[in-house]
């Protein structure tokens, strides 16, 4: 445990270090992929028109109790 803890210290004070270390080009190109990266994500495709007996199945498998135990021989 306090292994972990240690390690995940140790990674901050690092990971700090080397954004003080960094230049201010470098830091405005990371900003402009993280930009790009986000609205890459933002594209969405059209979602899919579900017809009667789509929501018809979704809706019962709804209602089908879960069962978590072990099902098998």
């Amino acid at each position: 445990m306090t292994f972990r803890l240690t390690y995940l210290m140790l990674i901050r004070v690092l990971g700090g270090l080397v954004l003080l270390t960094r230049s201010e080009t470098a830091k405005d190109i990371e900003i402009l992929v993280l930009r790009h990266e986000i609205a890459v994500l933002r594209r969405k495709t059209a979602t899919p028109k579900l017809t009667w007996a789509d929501r018809a199945l979704l809706s019962a498998l709804k209602r089908l109790p879960i069962s978590y135990g072990y099902i098998g021989s």
